[in-house]
């Protein structure tokens, strides 16, 4: 480095707004933090969710990307070759919604806040490689979510159609399950609708079982997320058994999880939207009924439909099936408590033993048939269900089979006769990423009437958006896109004839789902550098929120194991460690420019300087409670070395200036700026984040002894000195002969003893 002289008027006074700006230039000048393929390091990829663009920094970001921080300098000072990259997620709502808020265009709003948001990351010391910074709203990186889009289409992975789709009312878009929270869109929480739309889906069910299996092989995540995951997509085993329809060539596929209470089922439900329920009203006098039950059903929130205590709507459809395990025929009715999204859009009903299915019968007066009885007492079924365990009754063939054991004798002879198979289905489903909305990628496609769905020509990419004086989203459902004719209106790459482009634009977490392959092989002539990727990828750690638990973390691992199966890349998982982050609470409400209760790290920047924040904010509490990195308790550690070194008045210079140098290299990671002007003034040259990290001798601090704390039930009765190697059975021999100990225990019972070799035993007595 350029020899850099110590501030002069800080020499008794650490002066933040003098010493914090200096060397985040200096930095900056000498492009301190660049990534380097060619370097002999071990790599390390330490990669952050990147930010919406959607205003400033808040104090929810200072905490997440100074987690992120900290690991990749401490990564640097032991070794390693990191890449830590930023970019913006800059399309979609967020930004859209704040633009119009302020009646300005969302590129505008966004590249302003982009830049405001580069200025705050470098005042607080943020050690990223800004030279391959992006945003996804530039067309060099949209161009190739467009590419990615038409690979994923020539491999069948992509594919359109009409059908009833999650809309919500404020934002006037479509959402995916996965932005549906309890029946509200997750951002404005508006109770979500039905609306009837073709979208642009990508096959990202076929992928369950995968999805599944691959969070087996990622060791780094909790196991927290991991279970949120395995709920999401939801895996269930059972049986599929098909019923007639009594006089019409139709049946009624119906996927169970209880095959074993089939005889008791005395009645079918079809969802409301399901294809088959307007076919057996067509034509008879419950026709116009069942149009306007179908109006009022599409009003109502999936949390309202699903809801246990409220009435059901429903219709008997006057159709009857028949029970493929009796001959039975029972009635086909329609009822909005069964969705066409949940299995195949129709249930067998067995009321003795499902609560909604009771719930209906009982309002409803159907027949209740119990099929499976407890082992000991009796429930009166016809008054609530029975869903525990016991043994089948009224079961034909099955009649004292204990059950759930039972279940799969009932799907061996159920294939045995051909009246259904073993299955297996999953609750996730394919993910729609159309958007009614402006700002974002466009879909490259085109659509005509005679040749349907026609991909834009790959040496055409990008599709450009273009700019609009209105982009406010429309009731109707349309793109604001489709007001701009002169880029609607084209002609069809197959046949020459007039066609149109799509209008809706992709979802932004399309975006986010492929953006840290552009961070690890940037190139202009390809979607990534393949060389690159391979290098670098998987990512070795990525921070972010437990909110994308069943958004972005599982579409970015879908996004990977396609791009692995059309052969871009080697590998199917993008990153094995994953560290969750806590949320920053404002007033009772996690930080958010959605719910106006930030504070920014500008205001606490500017009074204490941003390494006083950086290091609250890490030491404020444990970064996740599930991992090892806790950097509150590392900096606790260095307070303690702090005041060691204060108190060895005795010590020679020479071991002082050792020690110091420790403790400030310890520091850089959490606090940069000071780290770097004390480095220079101890008379060091370079820049102390490519300083060793200090190692230990294990010699020099091995003891032969240490004191043991003795509690009673929590409290500190006794203090005994010990051999260091002392062993559990010996560490309570000890507590029990002191007789300060004896005091409180004799006569009491000791219920449990606690044992922490070798500093700590608590015998809990009552």
């Amino acid at each position: 480095m350029a020899k850099v002289a110590p501030s002069e008027d800080a020499i008794d006074r650490y002066d933040p707004a003098a010493i914090e700006p200096r060397w985040a230039d200096e930095w900056e000048r000498v492009d301190l933090y660049r990534a380097r393929e060619d370097s002999p390091k071990p790599k390390y990829y330490c990669l952050d969710m990147f930010p919406y663009p959607s205003g400033d920094l808040h104090m929810g970001h200072l905490e997440a990307f100074t987690g992120g921080d900290v690991i990749a300098r401490y990564k640097w000072m032991r070794g390693f070759n990191v890449l830590h990259p930023i970019g913006w997620d800059a399309f979609g709502l967020p930004a859209e919604n704040a633009a119009i808020a302020r009646r300005i265009h969302p590129k505008e709003w966004t590249y302003a806040n982009i830049e405001q948001q580069a200025r705050s990351f470098k005042r607080i010391g943020m050690s990223f490689d800004w030279s391959r910074n992006f945003n996804t709203c530039d067309p060099d990186f949209y161009r190739w979510t467009q590419w990615l889009f038409l690979k994923f289409h020539e491999a069948g992975m992509a594919y359109r159609r009409s059908v009833a789709v999650n809309w919500c009312p404020h934002d006037k878009t479509v959402l995916a399950n996965e932005q549906v929270v309890n029946g509200r869109c997750e951002r404005c929480g508006t109770a979500v609708t039905k609306r009837n739309f073709p979208s642009w889906f990508l096959r990202e069910s076929d992928y369950a079982q995968r999805l599944l299996d691959g969070l087996d092989e990622l060791p780094g995540w909790s196991d927290h997320i991991k279970t949120i995951q395995r709920n999401w997509i939801g895996r269930s085993e059972g049986a599929d058994v098909v019923f007639t329809i009594d006089g019409r060539d139709e049946s009624i596929e119906v996927f169970t999880t209880r095959p074993d209470t089939l005889w008791g089922a005395t009645f079918m439900v079809l969802a409301p939207e399901h294809p088959l329920a307007h076919a057996l009203v067509h034509g008879t006098p419950r026709e116009a009924a069942f149009a306007e039950y179908l109006e009022r059903v599409k009003a109502r929130t999936e949390i309202d439909r699903l809801a246990l205590g409220k009435r059901k709507e429903g219709l008997d459809s006057g159709a009857r099936a028949i029970n493929p395990v009796n001959g039975e025929h029972i009635p086909i009715w329609v009822a909005d408590y069964v969705l066409l999204e949940y299995g195949t859009g129709a249930i067998m009903a067995v009321p003795a033993h499902d609560e909604r299915d009771g719930e209906f019968a009982r309002q409803e007066g159907l027949p209740i048939r119990e099929v499976i009885r407890p082992k000991e007492g009796a429930v009166d079924v016809q008054s609530e269900p029975y869903v525990g365990d016991g043994f089948m009754v009224n079961s034909g063939p099955f009649d004292g089979t204990p059950t759930p054991g039972g279940i799969p004798k009932v799907i061996d002879w159920l294939e045995e006769q051909g009246l259904g198979t073993r299955s297996v289905r999953y609750r996730l489903r394919d993910w729609n990423i159309s958007r009614q909305r402006y700002w974002g990628c466009p879909i490259p496609m085109i659509l005509c009437d005679k040749d349907g769905e026609v991909p834009v020509a790959m040496g055409e990419l990008p599709v450009l958006l273009p700019d609009l004086e209105d982009y406010s989203p429309t009731d109707s459902g349309q793109s604001p896109l489709a007001k701009k004719t002169d880029w609607v209106n084209v002609t069809c790459p197959a046949c020459g004839g007039p066609a149109r482009r799509e209008t809706d634009t992709f979802d932004t977490f399309v975006d986010s789902s492929w953006y840290f392959f552009r961070y690890a092989g940037p190139t202009a002539e390809a979607w990534a550098d393949r060389e690159k990727v391979e290098y670098w990828m998987p990512a070795d750690h990525y921070t972010g929120g437990i909110t994308h638990a069943t958004g972005h973390l599982i579409y970015s691992r879908f996004f990977t194991k396609v791009l692995h199966d059309v052969g871009l890349i080697s590998f199917d998982e993008p990153y094995p460690e994953l560290l969750n982050q806590g949320m920053v609470i404002m007033g009772g409400s996690a930080m958010s420019k959605s719910r106006g209760n930030l504070v920014t790290p500008g205001e606490i920047v500017g009074r204490y300087g941003a390494d006083c924040a950086r290091v609250t904010m890490l030491f404020a509490g444990p970064f996740e409670a599930d991992v090892d990195w806790r950097f509150n308790t590392a900096i606790a550690k260095l307070m303690m070395l702090t005041n060691e070194i204060a108190d060895a008045r005795d010590a020679s210079d020479a071991d002082l200036g050792e020690a110091v140098g420790a403790l400030v290299r310890m520091l850089n990671p959490m606090a940069p700026f000071i780290s770097q002007e004390l480095w220079l003034r101890l008379g060091t040259e370079g820049y102390v984040q490519r300083a060793d990290w200090p190692v230990a001798d294990p010699a020099l601090i091995k003891v032969d002894h240490v004191t043991m704390v003795v509690q009673v039930s929590g409290k500190v009765r006794d203090k005994i000195d010990v051999p260091a190697d002392i062993g559990e059975e010996q560490m309570k021999e000890r507590a029990l002969a002191s007789d300060k100990v004896r005091a409180h225990i004799d006569g009491r019972e000791v219920v449990k003893t606690v044992i922490v070799p070798p500093k700590l035993v608590n015998l809990v007595v009552r």
